[in-house]
């Protein structure tokens, strides 16, 4: 009896903490779309330039979340989970601060590029934690509890926009980090990791998620799954001024307040999806489910909206929010697929690679659509690509609904 209250207290303190993790992680990630345009507004860049030196800095950061999804994944599995989370936390709040201090748009660029580093680390271990402390029934939902209570960061951090300056919001980032790093220390390392650090082969390998069809299969198909959140985050919602110019709507729209309205609606999103996929015992039904919401609301963004108000425009960006609120299941799904060996390699790197696909493949996709075609076709033509992939990667997927993680990749 003992043992097994033992054991429900280390997995609520766990999955609490790896909440508020997700929560200042979700906070700093956030910041920067959300202080966008005052914080540039404020170094004195022309208002010419603001979307431009965005896409700019955006980029950076997202750069940085790809190179950091690896190195922190490897060490997850290397040295463990907690260790991860110590360092990265550390990492990206320290980022945080020293971005208060920024005086130019090269120093915003590389601050943001190593906050992006050090914000790739938390998801993936925090949910390896997480799902390898769950029993296999239940792993779904507790997973979504993350997500969900983590999500409503990008609340917080417009809420303080609205409240402080926005070099005070850096501060007051990194600040959380900080005291969040303090509640690690009351987290233990999964059992599974312990019991594979002297068994398995070989450990936080990135390199053999590649060297098998059939891993570089699934690697690569969970990946494609994610990109419709940076589609309609990362463009859509980021973007929304931009769009809201192009389609005529009549008022002015602030892009922090479109962010609240989605991220609100992907913590609701991301809660709900974890009952969805206990309830049909699929991971992916749930995202089909999700899918057809997300597409619908992608349908209206650029039907509907013109020349209404930019009230109108949050309530369509709370729809893609909350259709995108599949993100916890999806790095459930990231955990499920490999063995404890490369687990937080892959469930880390991920995550961090469909962030990384902003930069690489989402945002440049976007760019050479509106150099051949105005801003509304380029988001349409973007937008429907990455639909058709994400619908064909789970459909190709295995499912992994109750899937035992006591395996190792040889």
């Amino acid at each position: 009896m003992k043992n097994k209250l033992k054991k429900e207290t280390l997995f609520s303190t766990a999955v609490l903490v790896a909440a508020l993790g997700y929560f200042v992680d979700i906070y700093d990630l956030l910041l920067f779309s959300i202080i966008r345009v005052p914080s540039l507004k404020d170094m004195g860049v022309d208002a010419e330039m603001i979307k431009t030196y965005g896409e700019d800095i955006l980029t950076w950061q997202m750069s940085g979340l790809l190179i950091g999804g690896i190195i922190w994944g490897v060490m997850g599995d290397k040295k463990g989970r907690l260790s991860v989370l110590m360092g990265s936390i550390l990492l990206y709040s320290l980022a945080n601060i020293a971005n208060g201090f920024v005086q130019t748009v090269d120093q915003y660029k590389w601050i943001r590029f190593i906050a992006g580093i050090g914000l790739a680390g938390e998801l993936g271990a925090g949910i390896t934690l997480v799902a390898e402390l769950t029993a296999k029934e239940k792993r779904g939902i507790a997973t979504s509890l993350v997500a969900g209570i983590g999500l409503s960061g990008a609340v917080l951090a417009f809420v303080f926009k609205e409240t402080f300056h926005w070099r005070t919001c850096c501060f007051i980032g990194g600040g959380m980090g900080l005291v969040l790093l303090m509640l690690r220390i009351s987290v233990l390392e999964s059992e599974l990791y312990h019991k594979m650090k002297n068994q398995a082969p070989s450990k936080g390998n990135f390199f053999m998620l590649f060297n098998s069809w059939a891993r570089f299969k699934r690697y690569f198909l969970t990946i494609m799954i994610g990109l419709p959140t940076w589609l309609c985050i990362g463009i859509l919602v980021t973007f929304s001024k931009e769009f809201g110019e192009a389609l005529q709507i009549k008022g002015e729209i602030d892009p922090g307040k479109a962010i609240m309205y989605a991220y609100v609606a992907i913590s609701i999103g991301d809660i709900l999806i974890g009952f969805v996929s206990q309830y049909f015992k699929s991971r992916k039904t749930a995202l089909y489910l999700f899918f057809v919401i997300t597409s619908l609301f992608i349908l209206l963004f650029f039907t509907m909206l013109r020349e209404s108000s930019p009230q109108a425009l949050y309530w369509v960006c709370a729809g893609l929010g909350f259709g995108t609120g599949y993100w916890a299941i999806f790095v459930t799904m990231a955990a499920e697929q490999f063995g404890t060996n490369i687990r937080a390699t892959a469930t880390t790197s991920i995550p961090n690679m469909v962030r990384g696909m902003l930069a690489v493949m989402i945002l440049p996709m976007f760019k050479y659509f509106r150099l051949h075609n105005d801003y509304l076709e380029a988001g349409i033509y973007t937008s429907i690509i990455i639909m058709v992939i994400a619908f064909f990667a789970v459909w190709r997927v295995e499912e992994t609904f109750g899937k035992d993680l006591n395996f190792f990749e040889k």
